[in-house]
């Protein structure tokens, strides 16, 4: 009877170190999963195809506040990829609604039931250290990540879409494990900021609005290959004339009045110029470039033109600001 028990046990011994042994193997060729190549356009066409997909993309991140999204600007912005750490790292991105800007969690990131990891070396770091360095940046890299598309939404123009994560749930999620390689911010003459400046409302009036369309990215790059081809040196040389001749086309101004432009800012590739009219009641606000993001598309990568990045007008006079 003893004997019998004992080859009953040693059966039963051996089936589990036959299944535990299967366990292992297959964990480790989950761990050895190959990443899809795609590209941050795929991920917006077509979110549901690439749910929980471990995958390897190239772009554009944008990092600021209520702001860390994963874009390509040969496509629409929207819907927007929003990026998180995996590991125990944390972005620290300050965003609606309970999150806080701590740079760790207590454990590896989970979500969906999948363990995301982070690999940290060198690559990652300064990675890392642009998005923190500056509060509002760009910037370009190869990441390979988990993809996670979220849920199906109904947005409020009826349109559908997928969402759940990110600010207020706006958006899918891409969750770095990997950084492969990161473009770094070397220049001195490029505008690495990932968002333009806005009306002073306590200065400039009571409100304004936007003389560009949303979605600008297309028409950087058009602009720097019209200057590419045409040989426009005042293009590449001039901001002011730039800012002119927007504010000219924009406003519907004659070119004369639009040349008293005034600079009233200047940052790294970027100037703020402002124009008063009306007697002082319409202030117009535009905002020069030389992108960081167009050092990728122009045929000279040294040689960047000055583009248009963003125009306001504003007023206290509500019929002068809707002309």
């Amino acid at each position: 009877m003893c004997l019998i028990m004992a080859i009953r046990r040693g059966r039963y011994l051996y089936r589990l170190i036959t299944v535990i042994g299967g366990l292992i193997v297959f964990s480790a060729v989950l761990r050895c999963e190959e990443p899809i190549r795609v590209t941050a356009c795929e991920l917006k066409r077509t979110p549901a195809a690439f749910n929980h997909k471990l995958i390897e993309v190239t772009g554009f991140v944008s990092h600021g506040f209520e702001d860390f999204g994963l874009f390509d600007p040969s496509c629409p912005s929207w819907p927007y990829v929003w990026v998180e750490y995996g590991g125990i790292h944390k972005s620290g991105t300050m965003y609606c609604c309970g999150v806080s800007a701590e740079r760790t969690r207590p454990e590896e990131l989970v979500v969906e039931g999948i363990e995301v990891p982070l690999t940290t070396d060198e690559i990652f770091d300064a990675f890392d250290k642009l998005i923190q360095t500056n509060p509002d940046t760009l910037v370009r890299a190869t990441f390979v990540g988990r993809f996670f598309a979220g849920k199906e939404i109904r947005h409020p123009k009826g349109e559908m879409g997928w969402g759940g994560y990110g600010h207020m749930g706006c958006c899918s999620l891409f969750v770095i494990q990997k950084v492969l390689s990161v473009a770094p911010h070397e220049r001195k003459d490029l505008d690495y900021g990932a968002s333009p400046d806005q009306p002073n409302i306590g200065k400039t009036g009571c409100g304004y609005r936007d003389l560009l369309r949303a979605d600008q990215y297309p028409d950087w790059i058009e602009a720097q290959h019209t200057a590419d081809h045409q040989q426009n040196d005042w293009v590449f040389d001039d901001p002011k004339q730039v800012a002119t001749a927007a504010l000219s086309h924009l406003a519907k101004i004659d070119e004369k009045t639009a040349a008293r432009v005034r600079k009233s800012r200047q940052l790294q590739g970027r100037i703020i110029y402002d124009l008063k009219t009306n007697g002082g009641k319409v202030t117009y606000m535009i905002v020069v470039s030389r992108p960081y993001l167009l050092s990728f598309y122009a045929e000279d990568p040294k040689k960047i033109a000055w583009v248009v990045i963003a125009a306001y007008k504003s007023s206290c006079d509500e019929k002068l600001l809707s002309e």
